[in-house]
Order: C-alpha cells, then structure tokens, then sequence
C-alpha cells in the first residue's frame, strides 16, 4: 500500500475499529501522528552472543540453530509449556515457553535463529523463559537498536514497532523542512529526513544522537519563537502610565526596613508601571520573601494614579490574611482597601460590588468572586494574581479582561530555576526576590526514620505545652487497600499514611488531650476555611492535614511541621510545607519520616535538611526528578513537549532561544515567505494558547 502522511491507521494492516479506538486514546490516528510519537527508550539488540560468553541475568540477542522439534505438553489447565533446545558452536541453551502453543509449529528443527531474553544457569545448563525470536536472515526486532514506545492497555510495542516501520519509511522523505537553512547550518543539524528515521529506528547510538539533537533543538527553537511573539505582542500593547513616586515615601509605611532584593523589584515594577507599555512581569520569591510588599508598592502607586488594582487569591482564607495585612498597611497612605469572597452574605456582596464599580475602593483583594461576571471595576489599572501556579491562563485574562488593558503582576512561591522559568514564564518579564529579609531564624529540619515515631510525638507534645503548635502532613486522604485495586492484589503504596484514619488514631491513642483538627482537599471550601481560620487563631493544637496546606495562611505560632512518607513528595514540594512554620519569633523544626532507605531517597531527603535556599531546592528536584509539574502546561496554557528534557538539554534550549530571537528581530511576524514554515509550526505548537496570533 502507498502510505503518505494523511493515510488513515484503519488502512494498516492488523488495525481493525477496536485496535483503532485504543490507538486513538494516544492520539494515534493517522500515520503522521505515527511520525511525532517518540520512543521514550531504547534497546540495543546488535550484539550477538554465543551461547556461552553471553552474560547471565541481562537481556541478550543469542544466536543459536533449533536442535530438535519444539516439544508441547499441557501440565494443567491453563497451563501449557513448550520446550526446545538450541546449539551453537560452543553449547546448549534450553529454551522454555509458557503459554505460547504457537511457538510449536514457528520455530523449524535445523533453522537458525536470534533469540532474545535473559540467559540464567541451572547447574550446568543454560536457559532463556519466553525469549522473544526471530529467523535469522528476517530480524526486523533483533540485531537492531529497538525503540519501546509508551504504550496504552491493548497496545503492544511489537505493534507500534510493526506500525511506525512502515510508516518511517514511506513518509520520512514527506516530512517538511521547516527550520530556515542558516539556523541548521549554525547549529550543525541534521536534516529532517534522517533525523525522523533515526529517532524511531536509529542505525546507531551516533545517529540516535544526531537525530534527537535536530529534533529537540526544532522543538526548542518555535517552543522560544512562539513565547517570544507572545512576549513582544503583549509588551507592544499600549498600558496605563502610572506615574512613578519616591520609594522612600512608601518605605516611610513599612514596619521594617525592606531588602535589596525587594528595593531592585519594587524599582523594576515601578519603571513597568511608568512606562507606557503593558507590564506582564513575575515576582518570584522563596517563601517569607516579602511578595506582598511589591504588590502593596505597586497598588500603592496605582492608588495614588486614581486607578484601581485587583488581587487575586487562591483560598479564602490567604485573600483575608492578604486584605488585613494590606489594610494595616495601605489605609495610612489614604488607600481604600476592600475584600470580596464567596463567603459574603449576598447584601454583604451587593454592597461591596457597588463599592467597587463606583471607585470607592483602590484595592479589592478577593478569591474567584473577582471574575465573576457581575463585579465591574470603575478604573483598574492593576492586576495581580498570587500564587500563579494555582491559576490558568483564562483565569488570569478574565480578570484582566475587566480592565483596559491593566498591568498585570504574577507572584510565585514555588522558587524555579532561572533556566526553567524562562519557558515556564517565557511571556512574563521574570524578577527575582532571592534575599529573605534579616532576623529570620532558619527552619530546622530532620530525617528521621520510623523507629524514632514515639520521640517524635514527645517532641508535639513538648512544643505545644510551650503554646506553639503543629502541622501533621499525610501524603493521602484515606487509606487503601487491595479491595482498591482491580484485581483484588495489593497496591504499591498502600502503606501511605491516610489523613483520615491517621488523624483519628492520634486523637484516639496519641493525643487524646489536645485539640486536633483534619483537613484536606475533599472538604467543601467552607469547611476547609473554617479550620484554617481556626487553626490561626490558635483553637487548634494540631493540624492534621494533606498537601492542601502547601498554600495557606501565615500561622506565626506554628513552630513544627511533620511530613510522613516524605520521600513521596518531591523536593520544592517539602520546601513549600516547610514554609508553613518558621514565620514567627519562636525557632521551628521540619521533620521528615520516611520508612525508605533507597539510596536516592534519602540523598533527597538530605539536600532539604542540608539548606534552607528554595532556588538551590529547586535545581536539584530538577536534576532528580526532571521538570515534571514545574512546567504545568495544562495551568500556564503552554504546549508539552514531545522530546526535550528541560534538565538535560539546558545548552541547547539557549542555542534555540538565541536563534529564536534572532530571527525575529529580523522579522518580528515572521511574515516573510522564507519564514512561513517557522510560522505553520509556531501556530501549530500555540494552537491551544489564548491571543498569540489575535
């Protein structure tokens, strides 16, 4: 059959409308979408051993002749075993198959063949379980560097393998050439041909190479064309001139004096703000960095410019914290402070609506009530979102939509490599906050295993007798069990502390004495609040809580937390629970329990307990674990990547960002015939991102 790019799966062979819908599930359903499906790994098949050199407890291509007629016997029901034994020059191998009638009349006495298993002794005789074979002479799995695919249930690697072979090889010459000439020959690229060849079915690891380098570096390149278009369209747009005012005016408010970081943002945002472009620009700061003084700098300005700024918050609970510390602090200036949550009372809500259409409030700090429909600002010149990660995209443009054209200032807690931010908020202009300000006493933090639990819990209790009080952290909500899982055996983790049961068993036997609370994030928002608030007030001794507190309130007098199964959890993860103690006058202790001894584990568990710097955190869980929910893609409405792996191809991200811009400073719209692909392919990748090309 002719096969091109647009030839549906149904026309392959074996692919009938059952196998179809499962390959769909991959988003596999024509042969071009078999051309950007990557292996995920690969095995290299091309050494041939002889029966005896070849190691023992590896996978290994053996190449042996069948010495006999395979044997077939039924031992019980269900049950069937195929035996056969092969030779070579130097020995015997014994080869066994379970289950797999049909190798009886596939494998010929006298034939040779490429088996493929792991070779194991019993005594003296060599053996191989269920090896995969093939005649020699017919290998289209053996002898080859093989790809493995991620796969789906109903979905084999043999069959992708025998799908995308065909296709490779009929369509590898259709796939266009997209990346303008001079940027290949700058970088040394390979072209497009090989490279799709070699990435499904390289003919060596150096080709492999060449391949993933020309492929990663093409998805790099218009992944930074695309942000940077984004980028200049948004920074293009004409903004709100806020006229800039003496620092120290606003410095003269603050109970403290600011660090330099926080001096540098607060100048930054200022020279956004007065400029006469739209600011889109990110505050990232470790936890207690002092965020929420820029924020405050930049309604502070606005204010005193007659506009108004909108803060959005992620819980209810941190809107109110946000609102009493801003008032406290902003309503000496002459700054009209308002709050607007889900909780008010619907006169309460009227009111405040009111209020705020008719300009009587400069800064309205709510939750999602923001972007309600019927909230309507008189003139709002700034937005900022607080923590953004717990934001998408439309969130943000709906609340920016109530504006003309407002600013908008982002803050971040979760610290990110510099390197990773630049993708992550490739459309911000990205500032900085790595200075905690002085006197802050750093969290102590252990790693401790399960035979010290009862020291821990004297620990709770002589912390709480002091009047401080204490987080429980559980990485689940309620316990599991093998009735849990499909087929009735047990599930890995099931010995995850479940918040829960755990919490009952430390009210019950534990803690009977003190005031425990549970929360997490199936509770109703309500519920949830009313906990934090009462933990905050000091009602609660301790909080027995899932990762839902990850992102709360300040508790100054919480002066411990506990994370059980921590090496569950990844590595900025711990750092922002961490964050929740340490915000008061009174030394705090982070203790990590693991019943883990793997080595990688515990060398996580100890770079934590080694520092206390979120953006050196941030780089190892990075290395570790790769960018994983850092990059967020569903959140920042940015593509996912099919190749590049944002830890390990740094170097070439910033060849790609380089080439990237420096083709759009040659033509900012890519409008010029040459650079037409470049433009299909960023409009392809930015498909699914809100007002790229608007």
């Amino acid at each position: 059959m002719d096969i091109t790019l647009d030839t549906p799966l149904t026309d392959f062979p074996g692919v009938g409308p059952a196998r179809a819908a499962k390959l769909e599930k991959l988003g596999l359903t024509r042969a071009r979408d078999l051309m950007g499906y990557f292996p995920r790994d690969y095995e290299d098949r091309r050494k041939i051993w002889s029966i005896r050199s070849a190691p023992l407890g590896v996978k290994v291509c053996v190449q042996a002749m069948a010495a006999e007629h395979p044997r077939l016997s039924r031992i019980r029901k269900g049950m069937e075993l195929v035996k056969v034994k092969a030779v070579d020059h130097a020995g015997a191998l014994h080869l066994t198959f379970f289950n797999q009638s049909y190798v009886e009349r596939a494998i010929k006495a006298g034939e040779e063949y490429v088996f493929w298993g792991v070779v194991e002794e019993q005594g003296s005789r060599r053996t191989m379980v269920n090896p995969i074979f093939e005649r020699v002479g017919r290998q289209a799995v053996t002898g080859c560097i093989l790809p493995i695919y991620p796969l789906t249930a109903g979905i084999s690697n043999h069959l992708l393998c025998s799908l995308t072979r065909p296709a490779v090889e009929a369509c590898a010459a259709q796939m266009p050439e997209s990346l303008p000439r001079s940027v290949r020959l700058e970088h040394e690229l390979a072209q497009t041909e090989f490279s799709f060849r070699n990435i499904h079915f390289p003919d060596s690891p150096e080709s492999l190479d060449l391949a993933r380098r020309r492929l990663t570096f093409e998805e790099l390149f218009y992944l930074s064309a695309g942000l940077d278009m984004l980028k200049h369209r948004r920074g293009d747009m004409a903004g709100r001139v806020v006229p800039a005012r003496p620092l120290e005016e606003f410095l003269a408010l603050l109970p403290f004096p600011p660090t330099q970081a926080q001096r540098r943002v607060m100048e930054e945002v200022a020279a956004d703000l007065s400029s006469g472009r739209s600011m889109n620009r990110l505050v990232q700061g470790d936890v207690g960095s002092g965020k929420t003084v820029v924020a405050a700098w930049g309604a502070y300005l606005a204010a005193k410019a007659g506009m108004q700024t909108a803060l959005m918050a992620p819980t209810e609970v941190l809107a109110q914290q946000h609102a009493r510390s801003l008032s406290a602090l902003l309503e000496l200036a002459g700054v009209r402070v308002g709050l607007l949550t889900g909780s008010l009372t619907p006169a309460q809500k009227k009111k405040m609506r009111q209020a705020i259409a008719q300009g009587e409030l400069d800064l309205v700090v709510g939750t999602h009530a923001l972007i309600s429909q019927n909230v309507e600002f008189a003139n709002l010149g700034l937005m900022v979102a607080d923590e953004q990660h717990r934001f998408g995209v439309a969130q943000r443009s709906a609340l920016a939509a109530k504006g003309s054209t407002p600013h908008v200032l982002v803050m971040s807690a979760t610290p990110i490599p510099r390197t990773l931010a630049l993708i992550i908020y490739g459309d911000l202009d990205v500032s900085v906050i790595d200075q905690l300000p002085s006197g802050r006493t750093p969290v102590e933090t252990y790693v401790v295993h399960e035979d010290k639990r009862q020291r821990m819990y004297n620990f709770v209790r002589k912390l709480v007798g002091e009047g401080r009080q204490a987080y429980i952290i559980c990485p689940a909500v309620e316990d599991r069990t093998a009735e849990d899982s499909p087929d009735g055996e047990p599930i890995p983790f099931a010995d995850l502390k479940a918040v829960k049961s755990y919490a009952q068993h430390l009210q019950d036997e534990v803690f009977p004495d003190l005031r425990l609370a549970l929360l997490h994030g199936k509770m109703r928002p309500k519920e949830k609040d009313a906990v934090m608030a009462a933990f905050a007030a000091g009602d609660i001794d301790v909080l027995v809580s899932t990762t839902v507190v990850e992102v709360g309130v300040d508790v100054p007098n919480a002066a411990l937390i506990i994370v059980e199964n921590a090496e569950r959890f990844g590595l900025s993860q711990l750092h922002q629970l961490r964050g929740r103690v340490g915000r008061g006058k009174h030394q705090s202790y982070c203790v990590l329990i693991t019943n883990s001894h793997a080595q990688e584990a515990m060398t996580r568990l100890k770079t934590l307990a080694s520092t206390t710097d979120g953006f050196k955190i941030s780089e190892e869980d990075l290395k570790l674990r790769g960018p994983g929910d850092f990059f967020g893609s569903r959140q920042h409405g940015l593509p996912q990547l099919a190749l590049a792996d944002l830890s390990g191809d740094m170097r070439l991200l910033q060849q790609a960002q380089q080439s990237a811009r420096q083709l759009l400073q040659q033509d900012p719209t890519l409008s010029q015939p040459e650079n037409r692909p470049v433009l299909d392919r960023v409009r392809q990748m930015f498909a699914d991102t809100p007002d790229i090309f608007n």
